[in-house]
């Protein structure tokens, strides 16, 4: 990996000012209102996030409308914030947008046919000649899987730069009328960003190179991706995801979440370490998608890690929220910022709807390690 940009909409505000802004749009009239948006104040304070930015101004929330408008905004703005994450990512890694090989786009709160990666080539530059892989529904388990299968692309493809680009406008999918408890959860959950990514082959001039310099020293020399794993957990298709409707997409978000994640999680990273030789004792950094509270406490509990280990994660779910496909990108991002100790191993993670779970196993420059 040579850069990894995030960008964030320039609309933030507190998750008290969110609530008492949207609250009300959920609980609707009726007697019971004012009690249901105290509920919901008193279930987004133990969120876990203390602020989030949002694509539009917080009083337009209101007057979303139906749900071709909505997704008109999506098209509009997210190719936007994408086109920004893109154009610093490739400023970061000292290339320029004519030396992309391939793109991956992952979005899950947004349609477009041209997809947003279609619409970056003429808006960016890039080669018309660009390979181009848009996917939706891996939710927030994509920006870990876009991570997988972009390595894997270029595993064939040894002298290429790949592109991954993430961009999720989650409160667009605001559903105007419902007050379930998952419904709830998700608009206290939730905001809007994007990421990008830069990775290059094994075989790339630049590959195991920082990114461009700075006034301050180079940027941050990125990860290897040593290996990857997926799985997808029986029985769990009615946990996660969208529940399509004319208004748009209404979240499915079981409360069993991170059980499942308690049940499978130890075994899946045992497995994506055993062929190095390593346990979870061994790993130096973790990179979790900052999917909420529970799952951050099911993660540590699973793999019995000391309580620093997910901080960099929990900092991220304060100040922006759940990111969806963008979050684990995030996190990536301020992990990289920091400085993980040279030729350390890292697991990045994250978990979508199916349920599944992305493993990615990353070592940092500077070890005797070899990237496979």
């Amino acid at each position: 990996m040579l850069a990894v940009a995030p960008a964030l909409p320039p609309h933030v505000h507190s998750q008290r000012e969110i609530t008492a802004a949207l609250g009300p749009l959920l609980a609707g009239d009726g007697p019971r209102a004012a009690a249901r948006v105290a509920a919901m104040d008193r279930l987004h304070r133990a969120s876990g996030v203390e602020t989030r930015h949002l694509v539009l101004p917080l009083d337009e929330y209101a007057g979303l409308g139906e749900f071709g408008r909505v997704n008109d905004l999506f098209v509009r703005l997210g190719t936007d914030l994408a086109a920004q994450a893109c154009t610093d990512a490739l400023h970061a890694a000292g290339l320029a947008p004519a030396d992309v090989d391939f793109v991956l786009f992952t979005s899950v709160t947004g349609v477009s046919a041209p997809s947003i990666d279609a619409l970056l080539v003429g808006r960016l530059g890039l080669r018309r000649d660009v390979r181009r892989l848009p996917s939706f529904g891996l939710g927030c388990v994509g920006g870990a899987a876009g991570i997988a299968r972009v390595h894997d692309y270029l595993v064939g493809h040894p002298t290429d730069v790949a592109l991954l680009v993430s961009v999720e406008l989650c409160s667009l999918t605001l559903q105007r009328g419902d007050d379930s408890m998952a419904n709830a959860v998700s608009t206290g959950l939730f905001g809007d960003g994007a990421a990008a990514v830069v990775m290059v082959g094994a075989a790339h001039p630049r590959h195991g190179t920082p990114g461009t310099p700075h006034p301050d020293g180079p940027s941050p020399a990125g990860p290897e991706v040593r290996a990857t794993r997926s799985h997808l957990y029986p029985g769990t298709e009615g946990d996660l995801g969208w529940q399509v409707e004319a208004s748009g997409f209404r979240i499915v978000l079981s409360a069993g979440l991170p059980d499942v994640i308690a049940r499978y999680l130890a075994d899946d990273v045992a497995a994506l370490l055993e062929p190095y030789d390593l346990k979870p004792r061994d790993v130096a950094t973790w990179v979790v998608h900052a999917g909420g509270p529970r799952i951050l406490d099911a993660v540590a509990a699973s793999l019995d890690l000391d309580a620093p280990a997910l901080d960099v994660s929990r900092r991220s779910l304060a100040a922006v929220g759940n990111l969806s496909s963008a979050s684990v990108l995030h996190v990536l991002a301020q992990t990289i910022a920091q400085g993980p100790a040279p030729g350390g191993d890292g697991v990045l993670m994250a978990f979508g709807p199916g349920v599944s779970a992305e493993l990615v196993l990353l070592r940092w420059p500077g070890g005797t390690g070899e990237a496979s």
